[in-house]
């Protein structure tokens, strides 16, 4: 049975039997009518995925993996904060009338910073990095020309250049932009490390997404997902092999108008984990879509449809 299904299922009832509440606290989110959102909550979640073993989507009900994987690829490839780039409906309500989420997500990720120096400019490295600028006056350590890359090449860098550092990591919490972001972000940081297997020819990825706060019934295996996938995409460009997926929830929380479906999801029967690949071909992470996606034999329970969502 589904890997992810049995993690799933523990970490529910965990929340539900030793989770607290935060009924009649005050909280930001409401539903449409008005109501507040309260949930039961279980604080410091962490969950591990071997992708090397299975991909990990839920069979409990569908994951819809084309859709998940479209919206990373929105903040990562695309780094766009525009609902108009994407593919879905999910961020509709956080979009301003022009289609912004404001300073979020790919936005962040599209941002460039000095990310190291060099004697010499390599034209050539724009075919790989697109995001990549040198400073023209020489005014890096030294007299070096700096180097600025966004945070996606950065690390796409760094994995291909320097795959041993312990500092290959996002962060889209960004303090300054805050007030401009029209929701804070949940998933807000990705670490990528490193190993090698004794015996293996080849380096491993494995990955932490560090996110502060998730709605288990809407979100968790999206998320779960959609990163796992990114996971993979990544060491597939870098010519690694893929590791574990580590996923860290500062707050994993249960609406209170989730509950019984919840309950009724982690009763249902489980099914083998699906079997995900990339499309081979694919050496440019930018050259990704969602048609480079191979899913077989994905069964599972029926969906669930109308899932009241917390704004």
């Amino acid at each position: 049975m589904s890997k992810a299904d049995e993690i799933f299922v523990d970490m529910c009832n965990s929340i539900l039997n030793e989770g607290t509440s935060t009924e009649g606290e005050k909280v930001r989110p409401h539903w449409p009518d008005g109501t507040a959102a309260y949930t039961i909550k279980k604080f410091g979640v962490v969950n591990r995925y071997d992708l090397s073993r299975e991909f990990p989507a839920l069979t409990l009900r569908k994951t819809a993996l084309k859709s998940a994987t479209d919206e990373v690829l929105w903040i990562w490839q695309k780094k766009s904060n525009n609902i108009n780039d994407l593919n879905s409906h999910i961020w509709d309500e956080w979009a301003d009338e022009d289609g912004s989420i404001g300073k979020a997500y790919g936005y962040q990720m599209g941002k460039r910073y000095v990310h190291h120096t060099t004697d010499t400019i390599d034209k050539t490295l724009k075919d790989t990095y697109p995001s990549i600028l040198y400073d023209e006056n020489r005014s890096g350590r030294g007299g070096q020309y700096n180097v600025w890359l966004d945070q996606t090449d950065g690390i796409i860098y760094d994995l291909k250049n320097n795959p041993f550092s312990r500092r290959i990591m996002t962060n889209i919490y960004a303090h300054d932009d805050l007030h401009e972001m029209n929701l804070y972000p949940c998933a807000y940081s990705m670490t990528f490390n490193v190993t090698q297997k004794k015996g293996d020819d080849r380096l491993t990825l494995n990955g932490i997404l560090n996110q502060r706060s998730q709605d288990v019934l809407a979100a968790n295996n999206w998320n779960v997902c959609q990163y796992s996938m990114l996971l993979m995409m990544i060491a597939q460009v870098c010519d690694m092999k893929v590791g574990e997926f580590v996923h860290v929830i500062s707050d994993a929380h249960i609406y209170d108008r989730h509950v019984d479906i919840i309950k009724e999801l982690i009763k249902r029967e489980q099914h083998p984990a699906p079997r995900v690949s990339l499309n081979p071909e694919i050496k440019d992470f930018y050259k990704f879509t969602t048609k480079d996606i191979i899913v077989e034999d994905y069964v599972t329970g029926e969906q669930i449809k109308d899932i009241p969502i917390a704004i």
